[in-house]
């Protein structure tokens, strides 16, 4: 991955700006009732009037602004008109392409209280700063996979290992891979000004995953509650900076 210049940095940064408001008005717009399709509309509305516009359009065969998915669907949950019931996690899974820059975040969040649901969302978001933390110039892509492996797994949880974060910039999926998984000190060396999307994907059970039938979802085989936390962050020498922050 190249460098970016302080113009597509800027560029990025609008684009997070907007990516981060499309998220949050997405996650309050989740309650016990409410459609995955009115949420996808409210991102896309969100998106648009930003001045933004639909990365995952630019996926052949995908129409939607998210990718929507409940309890035990890990990624890629096609948006439908099922309504959210209580006790539900619900993640939302957004990209934006401004001016030909894509950022991409993702959040999951429990409808009601649940102990249990709650600490294991907790450790899930906590992974994904502990990961945020390592993205600094001369650091490498396994040290951030090995804060949100330590992080997940140390509290009994399982990192999905099929499914990773990922470099963001002029396409929305860049080199390098950033697995949730792996040792300190191995791969790509960081340096200040790449475009990361990290993610945290993870599982309450095991971490195998299954295509379900439209051929798009991906869930846990165990059928094990999954949760999905993202942000697209600039490497910087001291810590990074996060652009899809809400």
């Amino acid at each position: 991955m190249k460098k970016r210049n302080s113009y597509e940095l800027e560029l990025l940064r609008k684009s997070g700006k907007i990516a981060g408001q499309a998220l949050k008005k997405s996650m309050d717009a989740i309650k016990v009732g409410v459609s995955e399709l009115i949420v996808d509309k409210i991102a896309e509305e969100v998106i648009y009037s930003l001045g933004g516009d639909l990365s995952y359009k630019t996926v052949p065969g995908y129409k939607y602004a998210t990718c929507v998915t409940v309890n035990e669907q890990v990624v890629h949950g096609i948006p439908t008109d099922r309504k959210f019931t209580a006790g539900d996690l619900a993640s939302v899974d957004l990209a934006v392409m401004y001016k030909g820059w894509h950022t991409d975040c993702a959040w999951t969040i429990l409808l009601g209280k649940d102990p249990k649901k709650e600490k294991f969302l907790k450790t899930g978001e906590q992974a994904l700063w502990d990961g945020i933390a390592q993205a600094v110039a001369g650091n490498r892509v396994g040290d951030i996979s090995n804060a949100i492996q330590s992080k997940v797994e140390g509290n009994g949880y399982n990192v999905v290992r099929s499914l990773v974060g990922h470099g963001v910039g002029k396409s929305l999926h860049e080199e390098p891979e950033i697995p949730g998984y792996g040792e300190k000190g191995t791969g790509m060396i960081l340096k200040s000004g790449m475009s990361l999307a990290i993610e945290v994907i993870y599982a309450m059970g095991n971490y195998d995953v299954v295509i379900e039938d439209d051929n798009w979802t991906y869930a846990t085989e165990d059928k094990s509650l999954s949760g999905l936390f993202e942000m697209t962050v600039i490497v910087g020498e001291q810590k990074a900076e996060v652009l899809t922050h809400f």
